[in-house]
């Protein structure tokens, strides 16, 4: 654990301040703790990913300079950091004015809250501090061996494959579960003749019966002997660590890559419901609680500046907390449950209220239970997007920009979904690890909204290529039809295919 300095007694009274109110609303977190940094350091624990130490590589360095200059440039301002551990880790930026610090409390006490309650953080690694300072020493110990350039290279490779897992393979059984032992042994024999006394033999187990039974075994095996594995794998990169020809160092690398993936992999899941709970709730407690009459106008102009939404872009904070407050206010009105689902007349619904009171609680259930997903699939509704003004957008040939598409509902959640569908990134999966029989990887695209990026997709075959020490073939449609990607020493190739492979 690292070590954290004590806070100024001013910074340590507002946190009491500030936690004794959170608590009081029914958030519940695990303890926090708070070290207040200067700018520069800021930038560097930010191009860790917030947390004090990572294994060595450029792209931290890259991450670094990049936030560096835009906080010169006063391109943009890092108010908080906060890391998904038990105890919590937060950071406070030094010089910041006290309604920010109060703000940046409240905020951090209900992403704690969020990382604590939420299911889809339930299966992360609470002590990952411990485990990035692992990684590194690992890494670094095979950078003595191998050579800094050899590992840093092969970081590279395995870097551009980080998003090849599965999300939901910590909460779902992929492959069948073995059979249980019931204690009872199996009717059939391993022939498949049924067990039977003499004199009904031919009566249960005919010989068309058996003959259908031989030719059913020989059809299984044959299909298991081909497919490898038995079913696609959505988790890329566990399938290359257990079946390329890595050295063990290599192996590794790849692990700790895809260790650190599944431990941010939540944060991409919920990005929207963490930043609308943190923004509904630190809005609550400064502007109930905490904020002084001398200090409101900072604290407006604060929040504004986290609310503010760009024509054509998405805001997180705003989109959560807007529809955050929109259910709290639907469930204390009674409008849900079939007979407002079964109402039809827009009046009736603007006067609709049932005063049931179930906002607070429902609010809690949705931060324990959803993901961004389900979230909007749920909860966007036709009223909440005239409300807010939504519409869907695209890139526009003929005028060469992008523009206003549509302002009809459906399209409009549609886009959204598909935005947020495995992060708006493609779905690729093992179909065969032995592809006609050569020992090439074979990956499909499972179309679920999202188009292959043609040279995107040369690069990932490459680097698969490289960690697979064979060829790598990547199945996809392109309008409508089958389309073999191939990649074999760097050289790429395409022909057309049949999808169902």
């Amino acid at each position: 654990m690292p070590a954290i300095k004590a806070l100024p007694d001013y910074l340590r009274e507002c946190q009491e301040q500030v936690e004794g109110h959170a608590r009081d609303y029914g958030l519940d977190f695990f303890p926090i703790a708070y070290e207040v940094l200067d700018y520069k350091t800021m930038n560097e624990v930010a191009a860790y990913g917030g947390f004090p130490t990572r294994y060595p590589h450029w792209r931290f360095g890259m991450d670094y300079e990049q936030l560096a200059k835009s906080y010169e440039w006063g391109m943009s301002k890092i108010y908080e950091m906060v890391i998904n551990t038990n105890p919590a880790y937060a950071y406070l930026l030094e010089g910041n004015s006290m309604i920010d610090q109060k703000l940046v409390m409240a905020h951090v006490c209900a992403h704690v809250d969020f990382f604590k309650n939420n299911y889809y953080f339930s299966k992360t690694n609470r002590k990952m501090i411990d485990g990035m300072a692992n990684h590194a020493a690992r890494v670094r110990r095979h950078m003595e061996r191998h050579g800094q350039d050899v590992v840093e290279e092969f970081i590279d490779t395995c870097l551009s494959l980080d998003n090849l897992i599965d999300p939901m393979s910590p909460f779902i059984q992929r492959s069948a579960a073995p059979k249980a032992d019931t204690g009872e042994e199996d009717l059939r024999d391993n022939s498949g003749r049924l067990r039977s006394k003499g004199y009904m033999e031919s009566f249960i187990n005919p010989p068309e019966y058996l003959e259908a039974q031989k030719k059913k075994r020989e059809d299984e095996a044959k299909k298991i002997k081909k497919r490898f594995p038995e079913q696609p794998q959505r988790d890329v990169l566990a399938f290359i660590i257990q079946h390329a020809r890595l050295e063990p160092w290599q192996r590794d690398c790849l692990e700790i890559v895809r260790d650190e993936a599944y431990y941010f992999a939540p944060q991409g899941q919920t990005k929207i419901m963490n930043e609308g709970w943190a923004t509904y709730w630190h809005s609550k407690i400064l502007t109930e609680k905490t904020v002084t009459a001398a200090e409101i106008i900072d604290y407006a102009d604060a929040c504004s500046g986290v609310l503010a939404t760009s024509p054509g872009q998405l805001n997180p904070y705003k989109l959560g907390v807007e529809l955050l407050r929109n259910i709290e206010e639907r469930w204390n009105k009674g409008q849900f449950g079939k007979a407002w689902d079964e109402c039809e007349s827009m009046e009736q619904k603007r006067n609709w209220d049932l005063r049931t009171g179930l906002g607070r609680k429902k609010i809690f259930e949705v931060r324990k239970m959803f993901n961004d997903i389900t979230f909007i699939d749920e909860f966007f509704t036709l009223e909440f997007c005239l409300e807010q003004k939504f519409y869907a957008f695209g890139f526009q040939e003929r005028s060469g920009s992008w523009e206003i598409m549509s302002r009809e509902f459906k399209k409009v959640k549609d886009q959204l979904l598909k935005m947020l569908t495995n992060r708006g990134q493609p779905v690729i999966v093992v179909e065969d690890g032995n592809f006609e029989n050569r020992s090439e990887l074979l990956l499909k695209h499972i179309h679920e909204g999202v188009d292959l990026d043609n040279g995107q997709a040369r690069d990932t075959l490459r680097n698969a290529s490289k960690l697979w020490t064979r060829p790598v073939s990547l199945l996809t449609k392109v309008e409508g039809k089958g389309k073999l990607l191939r990649c074999e020493d760097g050289n790429h190739t395409e022909r057309s295919a049949d999808y169902s492979l």
